[in-house]
This record gives C-alpha cells, sequence and structure tokens, in this order.
C-alpha cells in the first residue's frame, strides 16, 4: 500500500470528498493520502471467498460485512484504511455510510508488496479499535 504520499497535509474531512471523487482508492494516515495498487487474482479470490463465508455466517444477525472499498476509520489515530474484508455488528455505523468506526473484525489479505505494512503499523493501528474482537 505504502508509496509517495500527496505532499500537502489535508484534514479527514478534506479527504473523505476527495475520495468521493476520485476514481482510484486512497488510504489516510494522519493527514497525507497515499494511493492504493490494485489486487491480483489470488488476492481477490481470498477476499472474495471470506466475504461469502462470513456473509452467511452473520445473515439474520444485524452484522454487515464489507469487502474492499468501504473504509475503515480510526479516529483516535487520524486514519482511514480500506480492510479487505470487514464485519460490523454496531447500529452506530449506519451513521456513516462511507466508512466504519465500529469494526469487529478486520482482515487483511497479504501480498509481497503489503505484508511488512499489514503486519506491522496497521496491525498495531487496528490494535487500538475498542470495538475489534
Amino acid at each position: 500500500m505504502i508509496a509517495s504520499p500527496q505532499q500537502n497535509y489535508v484534514t479527514a474531512e478534506e479527504y473523505l470528498q476527495m475520495e468521493e471523487q476520485s476514481d482510484i482508492k486512497h488510504e489516510y494516515i494522519d493527514g497525507y493520502i497515499y494511493a492504493m495498487a490494485g489486487a491480483l487474482d489470488p488476492h481477490v479470490t481470498i477476499a472474495g471467498n471470506l466475504f461469502a463465508l462470513l456473509r452467511n455466517h452473520v445473515r439474520g444477525s444485524g452484522c454487515r460485512v464489507y469487502i474492499a472499498d468501504m473504509k475503515a476509520r480510526i479516529e483516535s489515530l487520524n486514519r482511514f484504511y480500506y480492510p479487505d474484508v470487514m464485519v460490523t455488528c454496531d447500529r452506530q455505523n449506519r451513521e456513516t455510510p462511507g466508512y466504519k468506526r465500529f469494526p469487529c473484525l478486520i482482515v487483511e489479505v497479504l501480498s509481497n508488496s503489503t505484508e511488512a505494512f499489514d503486519r506491522g503499523d496497521k496491525f498495531a493501528d487496528y490494535q487500538t479499535l475498542e470495538s475489534l474482537q
């Protein structure tokens, strides 16, 4: 995921507005925006299979499963990430259709290019979410 950030600091609100208009996805880390690369077939297949299994598992429970295009917001750290798969059961998430603040499960499918970041800083960031189980 990590590439060169855009050089100008932007607020979370500016990021969200820009992201609504963008043709490509960006993650947001403390005021800086990072373009995301596309995924390869194995990555997409694994994420899709997990999504299908989880969706069937939570059906009728009030929980929702999201894949790839839904942002997770870590407000305390000023971050927005796009997890490969995310589950949320908190009704407060209905208030924010473009991102979710209270996920109970986050899955990142590891790729050679993202593994170090996903296992390192991003994993540590996710662990700050009190809703994460």
